[in-house]
């Protein structure tokens, strides 16, 4: 399997250039083009107005009883909608899970069936009771929590020695699966912010934000999907894992951008966001990091699980982080993410920080976070010919320009066709990492009801079309193979000497 050849050295330094400054240029261009288009502001029927849960008969019967009145009470019913999320998620998740594909694909329709588009339009009342507007909000506070640790959890994953002594390839073909689909992102506002967007936003902040969301790439379920297909220690499999890490940490520290420009009001108080969060990154980095690597060298704390006084520590850490983030304007995810990041490297610690934290976040805590996706995304918004359109097109976009450049890119470096096919098919994994960047821009309401249900159906046909891709894409590297195998065989045939009877 050739990955990348030799005496390249100089062709991804030349393309990350031309693709830098030439779809950078492109995007400027949009972002002033789009200005034109804020003085039309979209109808509340065109962007699709979140209902409210009305109150049913079901739930006037069920507070009758004693039994039922009791689980009426908030309580009750956060630990009865606590105990239905996990029981789907943990079905849904394995089903995936047989039918090849990553738990958390299950996981993420499963947020899809108990919400609106599902429970609500089969079961309105039994809809109604369960996720009444009064219990949502602690149901929210759950699912940030386990968004925070789950970053902090991918930013212990994620091993920085990875982006260096690599290739130029790697940085090369991560960044043009950013730049390129950010480009065909913006370009897509020109025509989706006059119909989607919600009012008052301004078009650098709805063209910004569907330019990350175009852009992102889920890096946990990427690497899970390399496990699961035994191909982590592949020449493939190792360049992919190290694209998807400089493209989780190029991606992240736009989506940071973006935020802090979305949140500030004029360009003054955007630069004094990014300020801060700039200065915040660099001590985290240059004065956090080494101060708890020298504290973990050659104790024999490092080589073993941490204690409790460790995890308090983490703990802390991580929360505290967190709130910087989300005082400086920039969300507290980020800060959970750059905590991890600044964790020290003793692989014993890692590994039992993200086991303890994975069992409490992912089985736990992330299943409400999909179930409050699925409250928000409302597939019956999408009731016409045109927005299922939109929809497809959004989905076409953002398939070619992920899975595109990064093919192209890839075949660029030295790839063979096939090779470069999968890496872009990789690349074009989203999961997760796209749902927590979506609700971000809801949570800003830059997104609308309609432009976030049909981002969040892009995030899961992308996810769920990466394994059937590698799929097709080893079939056929296994028919050229073959044929390879055959014409050498012919070849040799005619070589050997004809032998006289």
């Amino acid at each position: 399997m050739a990955v990348v050849r030799r005496g390249v050295g100089l062709r991804p330094l030349a393309l990350y250039l031309i693709v830098l400054l030439t779809f950078g240029a492109g995007i400027a261009a949009t972002l002033k083009r789009g200005k034109t288009l804020e003085h039309r502001v979209p109808s509340a029927a065109q962007q699709g107005v979140v209902p409210s849960v009305p109150a049913d008969s079901l739930s006037q019967t069920l507070a009758g009883s004693v039994v039922r009145g009791r689980l009426a009470r908030p309580l009750g019913l956060l630990l009865l909608e606590l105990v239905v999320i996990v029981l789907v998620a943990r079905l849904l998740g394995a089903a995936f899970e047989r039918w090849g594909q990553p738990a958390v694909v299950g996981e993420i329709v499963g947020g899809i069936v108990l919400g609106p588009s599902v429970l609500g339009a089969a079961a309105p009342q039994a809809f109604a009771f369960l996720f009444r507007p009064t219990a949502l909000a602690m149901l929210e506070l759950f699912a940030q929590i386990g968004v925070v640790l789950f970053l902090f959890v991918v930013g212990l994953d994620l091993d920085l020695s990875l982006l260096r002594g690599k290739a130029t390839a790697a940085i090369a073909v991560s960044h043009a699966s950013i730049l390129v689909p950010y480009f065909l992102g913006v370009v897509l506002s020109l025509f989706l912010y006059p119909e989607l967007a919600p009012p008052g936003v301004s078009f650098s902040a709805f063209a910004l934000f569907l330019g990350i969301a175009m852009s992102i790439t889920a890096f946990p379920v990427l690497a899970r999907i390399l496990s699961d297909r035994g191909m982590t220690r592949t020449p493939l499999g190792s360049t992919a894992i190290t694209c998807a890490a400089v493209d989780d940490v190029t991606a992240w520290s736009l989506l940071a951008l973006v935020v802090g420009v979305a949140v500030s009001k004029g360009w003054t108080s955007a630069a004094w966001t990014i300020g801060l969060a700039l200065a915040f990154t660099a001590a985290m980095l240059g004065v956090v990091r080494p101060l708890l690597a020298r504290a973990v060298r050659g104790r024999a704390e490092a080589a073993k699980a941490p204690g409790k006084t460790a995890m308090a520590a983490t703990l802390v850490l991580l929360l505290g982080s967190a709130l910087a983030t989300e005082a400086i304007g920039i969300h507290a995810l980020f800060g959970a993410f750059l905590a991890g990041l600044v964790m020290p490297r003793a692989a014993k610690l890692r590994r039992s920080l993200t086991e303890r934290l994975e069992e409490v976040s992912g089985v736990f805590l992330l299943p409400v976070f999909f179930a409050f996706t699925g409250l928000r995304t409302q597939i019956g918004l999408l009731n016409d010919l045109s927005s299922w359109l939109l929809c497809a097109v959004i989905i076409l976009v953002a398939t070619a320009g992920k899975l595109g450049a990064g093919m192209l890119a890839a075949r660029w470096t030295g790839m063979d066709w096939i090779d470069a096919f999968s890496l872009g098919a990789l690349m074009n994994t989203r999961g997760l990492m796209e749902l927590i960047a979506l609700n971000v821009g809801y949570d800003l309401k830059i997104l609308s009801p309609r432009i976030y249900t049909m981002m969040v159906l892009m995030a899961l046909i992308t996810t769920f079309a990466t394994g059937p891709l590698l799929s097709a894409a080893e079939r056929q590297r296994r028919r050229a193979r073959r044929e390879s195998y055959a014409v050498n065989a012919v070849a040799a045939s005619r070589r050997s000497p004809t032998r006289n009877p």
